[in-house]
């Protein structure tokens, strides 16, 4: 058996393979449910519909959807030009870090400007770490992709080291976590009732400028153009390594305004685990949405969703907390077969007695 490119791929299917993956993921939920003891489609259902009864819920919908579309929006940008970043996650953290100084020291001061150098001062620390990967990959060709994915685990003990040093709260009972962010440090609520807060414009303000670079502008198409072949964009004299610095530039970025949005958001004050792992699912946001800021915010959306029916479905249905990132994974198994075969199509060997009898 060997897998045979197709000469003419189907745009249709192209657009059509997250519906198949999200169809094929929603049968392995509902097996999931049957083996539970649970109604299947009464369950998926329930798991689906109920983190959304009320306007709390719509709330937390947005704030978790908030930092996958700004992560995502900028991992497209790369991933288009064929710049394959794995470390927002890290980028996050180390936004976290930078924007969490700021707020510690200049917080209590309760100065208006401590809110906008937060979200630079992330800004910087994102496209700070990203910045290593593009260094050895424009300098010794190292991959971006080993690269970014190590410098996760640095960022996140670098995070570690400074909550169980100096950055420990004196007053929190040896528990890991910093002070409680003044209030001039934490973002206003958008929608009374609710956790949802500005960070969410940062998201709806990403998907626009990502569309309108992406699609309207020479730089955007550069980058396409590299990312469809690098031979046809030196021909053309687009520089690779340009294409290299400005995808994990600004991917970098907007996943540390990301961890700005979490510290100053939801969280309130500064944990090891600054995320629940937003930037490793932004890599899933961002194929779902098939690289588009538009079909982005609509899977952000719902793997949004997946996250808070995760946590429904453990306190209701007694499912494993684990579900989410089972789900999560499934999606994304049937995403990557679902375009493997809409690209290629199978071809069975003929043994070769078959071939001389043929």
């Amino acid at each position: 058996m060997r897998f045979e490119a197709r000469p003419n791929p189907s745009r249709l299917m192209v657009w059509l393979s997250p519906l198949v993956a999200l169809a094929m993921t929603a049968i392995v939920a509902m097996a999931l449910f049957a083996a539970a003891g649970h109604p299947p489609l009464e369950a998926l259902a329930t798991f689906l519909s109920a983190p959304l009864a009320d306007m709390y819920g719509v709330g937390e919908l947005l704030i978790k959807a908030a930092p996958l579309v700004l992560i995502a929006v900028g991992l497209s940008i790369g991933f288009r030009a064929g710049i394959w970043n794995v470390g927002a996650e890290g980028q996050l953290t180390v936004g976290a870090i930078f924007a969490g100084y700021v707020a510690l020291h200049y917080g209590p001061t309760g100065a208006a400007w401590v809110l906008p150098a937060m979200v630079v001062a992330g800004a910087i620390g994102g496209i700070a770490w990203a910045a290593i990967p593009a260094v050895l990959r424009t300098r010794f060709n190292a991959s971006e992709i080993l690269v970014s994915l190590m410098l996760n685990y640095v960022a996140a003990l670098w995070l570690s080291w400074l909550i169980f040093g100096s950055w420990r709260d004196p007053a929190g009972f040896n528990f890991p976590q910093s002070e409680p962010l003044a209030p001039a440090a934490l973002f206003p609520i958008l929608l009374e009732g609710t956790r949802a807060n500005v960070s969410i414009l940062f998201a709806i303000v990403a998907v626009v400028a990502g569309w309108v670079f992406m699609e309207r502008t020479f730089a955007g198409f550069r980058l396409k153009v590299t990312g469809l072949s690098e031979g046809a964009a030196r021909y053309a004299g687009f520089g690779v390594k340009h294409a290299v610095w400005t995808g994990l530039l600004v991917s970098g970025a907007v996943a540390g305004i990301a961890g700005v949005g979490e510290i100053a958001g939801p969280l309130g004050q500064i944990f090891p685990t600054a995320s629940p792992g937003y930037g490793y699912a932004a890599i899933i946001v961002a194929f779902l949405g098939r690289l588009n800021p538009i079909g982005i915010l609509l899977s952000g959306l719902l793997m949004a969703l997946l996250y808070l029916a995760g946590d429904l479905a453990q306190m209701s249905l007694g499912m494993p907390s684990s579900i989410t990132g089972l789900l999560q994974s499934t999606l994304l198994f049937f995403l990557l077969a679902s375009d493997v075969l809409v690209q290629f199509r199978i071809r069975f060997r003929q043994s070769a007695s078959e071939s001389a009898s043929a």
